[in-house]
């Protein structure tokens, strides 16, 4: 059945490839939906420590005599 969305061939090594046709056959979906739900939630790890990254720049220069209140804001 051809698709619209783009596809990526990648190159597993053994072990990885067999860990994750494991959690497939686990999960009952194809190898293809495993491996795009695992990048997902990589992209998701990531963001994640990128978003911490900056919080705690952010955090560093608070200033709470300088900081919006509340009613200021909304």
């Amino acid at each position: 059945m051809p698709t619209k969305n783009p596809r990526v061939n990648v190159v597993l090594e053994k072990p990885l490839y067999r860990r994750i046709e494991h959690l497939a056959k686990r999960d009952g979906i194809s190898l293809s939906l495993k491996v795009r739900d695992l990048v997902r939630e990589a992209l998701e790890i990531e963001e994640d420590l990128a978003l911490s990254v900056l919080a705690e720049k952010r955090e560093k220069t608070f200033r709470r005599s300088t900081a919006l209140k509340h009613d200021e804001v909304w």
